[in-house]
């Protein structure tokens, strides 16, 4: 891939140089700063002053003035120049002598010492071992021996330090620091002349093409190696880049990082050093020298001198980029990064990576250009300023100047295709999406979340509504038209929210709810309104929307007063009286709302119990009066009534019960409401003279005593027992039903009394069950008794055992031990025990005990009391 890195530019003419004489050719070149010097086949050196100059068209170009020209007298070629700036000298190599010519006059110095012979070749040391700033390092192959000589040279002489033998004649060498890179008749290799140690490097024949030893930088090579590669070595001969592929033809390498510049017989090929591509191709005829001196590169053919000059690295990137050739341009930037002061590179880095991404964004790469623009730090409102109108009205971007990009707007790279255009805004939803979680977006995120919200409704995108349930920046402003253009009413509602304006939410999604507006993002909009109410502050809107709701559907509409939180601040509390005032006018949802009251936060107050009731008393009422209602419909609203009757403690009993008083088919709820009265002989005679229902009955009872005791209990059951036997109710007394309650609930009566009950002529084996239960209830009772007193009397016993255990040891006496006090033995079992176990008399111990020493140990705390 061809890119134009160099211009060629003459900057001596032949004319200047030769004049007429047609048979002069140049030989050598040397530079140093604006001083160009010139050796050639007639012995001549010629020294001209180069002064770079811009032409009208910005580009560089060169003046050459000769200043000076001089014979050296040896009628040979001058076959090397090279400059010792610091001494003023130059070094020159003619008919195998080194001499030294003064920069300025040409003037040879005459000295014995200013010469060296039998050299062929030569180089000077550009990173020398020695710390001397008046002189000069060199390496000299000497015609006389297989040897390198390293000299030293001074303004006036020429000084050998050392020379280092070789196994061959070199052909062509260069020198770091200690180490020689010598080109020999059929190898390269590395030597190291301060410690003698050398390394081969690869095989070359010297007699079919001309070797070239180029030292590019600090213990580093350029070598010509078969097959027309050019290889790099380091000075440990390891090749640390990959080889450039030149031509079979090499005459001479130099080295414009990040390029490799070769010469062959008709061409300036370069080649970049980063990935080894052929980048730029110069005609170039009769060339034969090219050298770099500090940066520039000198060419020269025969007869003439050239510059190679090098386009400024930002062009040659740019051209790159012009052809689409991303990488390259990448790459190019990145190599170049140790020539560029570091801002600077920091700047331009950035700029070459933002303007790769909106090319491959272009040829729709997008996860490359996602890359590009993330490491080149993009504003991203560069990219969403492609897109028309996404950007607010109010925002103060502007595009980069010189623009990062060729595109107009989004439809400019689209063409036309749709598809293209999708597929760049799906792109942009992903890529705001990243930034506006990243602290990139941080100075405009009102910007970024303004265009999402746009990409959103536009494409009618499920995060719309993400976006603006969370925090978000979007100016409302922008968004508001935006939203009612694309008829998102529902997501224009949360923007309004999100910016405190409920009021305006709640009117338009009134209206969507109404048919007025056309929105179906959300099929339960009227739900979501409603619990929107449910948790609103402002208690105004929730009044001036409430009727409305309950109109539309009590039991939804409800929920608003329902659903809403127990606030700590007054202002935000609904009182319970003024909402049971307003739904007075609305049965079904006072219903709900008494029952959320009631029933749900467990309110305790008689109000709101006895309203609750008598609204389920009236539906039932109502029900029963009315030939229409359903069977399920009185079950169930029955069933609601006898609950809360049950459940309840807080209602008037005798509103309700002179409410049903009347109805002949609310029995249970009349037994219910006797039963809150304690009036248990009535509920029981309703259940089972007047229901005739005795699994009722028996249900009655457990109901009414499972907040008391067993005897109450046993009392209910009783009652209930001698209702069964009562001879004097119309049918008589209920046999069956009294010996299936005794045979079921055994263990609840007291046998002794039912069998006082009972009347004489009940047979023995219909009370069975009752009288085997009675009596296996009874020896239960009496065993468990028996073990609890079991148990008791051992714990007794366990706790006189620790009362001794901590109280001490038994002590011992008998007829042969003798009183400590008295020295007399022990005529009776009874004595008292000193502190350490020591029994004494009872008398003896009474009468020392005030005078005695003992009175301090029985006064001590720890003192035995065991007698």
């Amino acid at each position: 891939m061809s890119v134009k890195a160099f211009e060629l530019v003459p900057a001596v003419e032949r004319e200047q140089l030769m004049g007429e004489k047609v048979r002069i050719t140049i030989e050598c070149i040397e530079c140093c700063g604006q001083h160009l010097y010139v050796g050639t086949n007639d012995c001549f050196i010629y020294h001209f002053l180069l002064e770079e100059r811009t032409t009208a068209k910005g580009r560089l170009a060169y003046s050459s003035q000769k200043l000076l020209q001089k014979y050296l007298g040896l009628k040979k070629p001058v076959a090397e120049l090279k400059a010792a700036s610091a001494l003023e000298r130059l070094i020159v190599l003619c008919d195998a002598t080194i001499s030294l010519v003064d920069m300025v006059t040409l003037e040879p110095l005459l000295s014995g010492g200013a010469k060296l012979k039998g050299v062929t070749a030569f180089c000077i040391n550009e990173n020398p071992v020695t710390a001397d700033p008046f002189c000069a390092e060199m390496a000299v192959v000497s015609t006389r021996r297989r040897a390198v000589q390293i000299c030293k040279v001074h303004e006036d002489r020429v000084q050998i330090l050392k020379e280092v033998n070789t196994l061959e004649q070199p052909c062509a060498l260069s020198v770091d620091g200690y180490f020689l890179c010598l080109a020999l008749p059929t190898q390269y290799m590395i030597l190291n002349y301060s410690t003698g140690a050398s390394q081969d490097l690869f095989p070359y024949d010297s007699e079919e093409r001309k070797p070239i030893v180029k030292r590019i930088g600090r213990e580093e090579f350029l070598l010509a190696a078969p097959g027309g590669l050019g290889m790099f070595a380091n000075a440990e001969g390891i090749s640390q880049r990959a080889p450039v592929r030149w031509s079979e033809s090499i005459i001479g390498a130099a080295v414009c990082f990040p390029y490799v510049v070769a010469l062959d017989e008709g061409f300036v090929t370069v080649h970049s050093m980063l990935d080894q591509q052929l980048k730029q191709t110069l005609s170039f005829r009769e060339g034969h020298i090219l050298q770099d001196f500090e940066g520039k590169v000198v060419l020269a053919s025969t007869k003439a001198v050239y510059v190679l000059v090098p386009l400024p690295l930002e062009q040659q990137i740019q051209d790159l980029l012009a052809g689409h050739r991303v990488e390259e341009a990448l790459t190019l930037t990145e190599g170049a990064q140790r020539n560029i002061p570091k801002d600077k590179f920091q700047i331009l880095h950035k700029r070459i990576l933002q303007q790769a991404g909106f090319i491959q964004f272009g040829q729709l790469q997008f996860s490359e250009a996602k890359e590009h623009f993330r490491k080149g730090q993009l504003d991203v409102r560069e990219l969403i300023s492609l897109y028309p109108l996404l950007l607010p009205t109010s925002s103060s971007f502007t595009r980069c100047h010189p623009p990062l990009h060729e595109f107009a707007d989004l439809y400019h790279l689209a063409q036309g295709d749709q598809e293209k255009v999708q597929r760049c805004k799906n792109f942009l939803i992903s890529y705001l999406r990243e930034v506006r979680s990243s602290e990139s977006a941080n100075g405009f995120r009102e910007d970024v979340d303004t265009a999402l919200l746009k990409l959103y409704a536009e494409m009618g995108h499920d995060s719309l509504l993400d976006l603006l349930a969370s925090e978000n920046a979007c100016l409302l402003a922008d968004s508001a038209p935006w939203l009612e253009k694309h008829h998102r009413y529902f997501a224009l509602g949360l923007l309004y929210q999100y910016n405190g304006q409920d009021a305006a939410a709640l009117q338009l999604w009134v209206r969507v709810v109404n048919g007025d507006l056309q929105d179906s993002t959300r099929a339960d909009l009227f739900e979501y309104v409603v619990d929107f109410l449910s948790s609103c502050s402002n208690l105004d809107l929730v009044w001036k929307y409430a009727d409305w709701a309950l109109q539309k559907d009590q039991k939804v509409g409800v929920q608003m007063f329902t659903r809403r939180p127990i606030s700590k601040e007054p202002s935000g509390q609904l009182n319970p009286d003024d909402v049971i005032k307003y739904l007075e006018k609305h049965h079904k949802a006072l219903v709900l709302y008494l029952e959320h009251l009631v029933l749900e936060r467990r309110v305790q107050k008689e109000k709101y119990h006895t309203h609750l009731a008598v609204l389920y008393a009236d539906l039932v009422l109502s029900l029963l009066s009315r030939t229409s209602a359903t069977r399920e419909q009185l079950s169930s609203a029955r069933e609601k009534l006898q609950r809360l009757l049950r459940e309840s403690n807080l209602y008037r009993v005798q509103l309700l019960l002179g409410k049903i008083q009347e109805s002949s088919e609310l029995l249970t709820e009349r037994a219910t409401l006797h039963g809150k009265l304690e009036e248990h002989d009535k509920a029981l005679h309703i259940l089972v003279h007047q229901l005739k229902n005795s699994t009722a009955a028996e249900n009655y009872c457990s109901w009414a005593s499972e907040s008391h005791d067993q005897a109450y209990r046993q009392k209910l059951f009783h009652q209930l027992l001698s209702v069964y036997l009562d001879p004097d109710v119309p049918g008589g007394a209920q046999t069956m039903e009294a010996v299936d309650l005794l045979n079921r609930h055994a263990d609840v009566f007291d046998a002794t009394q039912v069998l006082e009950l009972l009347p004489e002529s009940w047979s023995l084996p219909l009370l069975r069950p009752f009288l085997c239960g009675a009596l296996r209830a009874s020896v239960h009772a009496s065993r468990t008794s028996q073990i609890a007193l079991g148990l008791a009397r051992a714990e007794n016993v366990q706790l006189k055992h620790d009362r001794l255990k901590y109280r001490g040891g038994p002590v011992f006496i008998s007829e042969k031990r003798g009183c400590q006090l008295c020295h007399n033995t022990f005529k009776e079992p009874e004595c008292v025990c000193l502190p350490g176990g020591t029994p004494v008399h009872v008398h003896c111990a009474a009468q020392r005990i005030q005078d005695s020493p003992t009175k301090r140990w029985l006064d001590h705390p720890h003192t035995s009391n065991h007698t």
